[in-house]
């Protein structure tokens, strides 16, 4: 049930809590530049239903290569130069193998994705390449073979650039390791891309690759999805990568996927790695949702947090356009007890640090300290050192919240929350070594929705529909039962059609 005890070069943050095809861009986008007009919202660039020029989605790259019209070294040659013209601005790559993915472009693996270009995020394995779990105390330590996860999407015919850059061990919803420093939002170099899976989407939103790897333990995927105004979807437990039961924790409340700018490389990327065990149906033919939905609104924090002024303007705004297109959104006051909820989720998320902790003594030689830990990991450490007497009431309640969350659902298809309180906050505000107290404060107003769907194992999404006055993405959020992934890609993809996000990009741009 360990992280991995003397194989460190394969194991997850799920591990360490608590044990361990060518489809044009524009088709996919489903709409034609004249009908866009109509829909722009309202924001400091004007949407239009067309790629800006010099991009691509993967499912275009990988169609390309197919037919002989460019190669994977050529698109991975492109790529490369892309991430060095804006890597110096927002520090989102942990560690670079481009000479190892110039070798792999010379003969891809076949796939849907042969060939094309991404990176992987520093939280899983990937052969040959530096893994340091966002962790100066994994500094060096190369991945002698892939995680399971990265393993399909090797399968799939992807060429890994590197490692994009995540907080130690996913563990806080900023990007600003000690190891790396800081990672940047190409919307405004100022402020945070979100986290854990912020350097994935802070290259996805520059433009630099289609699609990059990133995980999901308590809102990874969709808060840097909202912060850095690209799509992300968290897929329903064991979706998509599914441990047996000697290895699993307690409350499996992680998965992987991804983050992209288009809804179709999304999912033609969850076929890729979905398990078809028989747990659940394949996700199977994917069109664009034509009947109504009843969809519950619920903008307020379950847990009593601050929501700015913009985030609630936002999901108003984003519930009228579920309105205009024939859906049903009814008033929708979540029935939980957010603070019981957030205190039990923290002290399981604590369990995770205290067994990273020792895990990066274990590995390094060194004791567990500040000079090989961060203290924000530390501080975790010690509230579960303090409260480990509660473990098995804690687990047993989280068990139980599956069924609560599913209730909710008893005269609703949809829910739509915001997925952070604010749009990105300032760097520095969320540093791992500022003060535990201040910094939890942040954390908490901030990243203070996403975690019930991982308690639940359910299917959630962020759809960046909104821009602030400012120029910052806000992500609206979309979630449904366990198995609903299908549905929430329906949408997704008449909320892309209606509400196109492809011209938008941020001032720093690769292109």
């Amino acid at each position: 049930m360990g992280i991995g005890r003397n194989r460190m070069t394969g194991f997850s943050r799920r591990e360490a809590l608590l044990g361990g095809a060518a489809i044009a861009t524009l088709a996919a986008c489903g709409q034609t530049p004249s009908d866009a007009a109509a829909t722009v919202p309202t924001g400091p660039v004007a949407a239009k239903a067309v790629p800006p020029a010099g991009w691509e989605s993967g499912l275009t790259i990988a169609a390309r290569i197919a037919s002989g019209e460019t190669t994977s070294l050529v698109e991975t040659e492109k790529a490369i130069a892309r991430a060095k013209a804006v890597n110096g601005d927002l520090n989102a790559i942990a560690t670079d193998s481009f000479d190892q993915a110039l070798r792999d472009a010379a003969v891809p693996a076949p796939g849907t994705f042969s060939g094309v270009p991404t990176f992987m995020k520093d939280l899983v394995g990937w052969k040959g390449t530096q893994s340091m779990w966002g962790s100066r105390a994994f500094v060096g330590n190369i991945s002698q073979e892939d995680s399971p996860f990265a393993a399909a999407w090797r399968k799939g015919g992807v060429v890994s650039l590197g490692k994009s850059t995540t907080p130690e061990m996913g563990l806080i919803s900023s990007t600003e390791p000690l190891v790396t420093g800081p990672t940047r939002n190409p919307w405004d170099l100022s402020r945070i891309p979100g986290g854990s899976s912020g350097g994935a989407a802070a290259l996805v939103a520059a433009r630099v690759v289609p699609f990059a790897h990133a995980s999901d333990g308590g809102g990874s995927i969709r808060i840097p999805a909202s912060t850095c105004g690209v799509f992300g979807l968290k897929p329903s437990r064991a979706r998509l990568d599914k441990r047996d039961a000697a290895n699993a924790p307690p409350v499996d409340i992680s998965v992987n996927h991804a983050v992209t700018i288009t809804v179709q490389d999304s999912i033609e990327l969850f076929r890729v790695a979905e398990t078809n065990d028989g747990t659940y149906a394949p996700l199977g033919d994917i069109s664009t949702l034509n009947r109504p939905l009843r969809i519950g609104f619920a903008p307020d924090s379950i847990s009593g947090t601050r929501v700015s002024p913009e985030t609630t303007a936002a999901l108003e705004d984003v519930a009228q356009l579920c309105r205009d297109l024939g859906h049903e959104v009814i008033d929708f006051k979540v029935p939980l007890d957010g603070k019981e909820f957030t205190d039990k989720f923290l002290l399981y998320w604590a369990a995770g640090a205290a067994e990273f902790a020792q895990q990066a003594s274990a590995y390094s030689g060194k004791p567990i300290g500040p000079d090989i830990v961060e203290p924000w990991t530390l501080g975790l450490a010690a509230m579960f050192q303090a409260r480990q007497s509660e473990m098995e009431d804690t687990i047993a309640y989280l068990k139980a919240f599956e069924a609560v969350y599913d209730d909710w659902f008893s005269d609703m298809d949809v829910l739509l929350t915001p997925v952070t309180g604010s749009p990105a906050v300032p760097i520095g505000e969320q540093a791992p070594d500022g003060d535990f107290d201040a910094v939890m404060e942040s954390v908490l107003n901030f990243a203070a929705f996403t975690a019930p769907m991982n308690v639940a194992g359910a299917a959630s999404m962020s759809v960046p529909l909104s821009w602030s006055s400012g120029g910052l993405p806000i992500g609206s959020m979309f979630s449904a039962k366990r198995g609903e992934d299908g549905l929430l890609f329906e949408l997704a993809m008449q909320l892309e059609m209606t509400r196109p996000w492809i011209a938008r990009t941020p001032p720093v741009s690769a292109l």
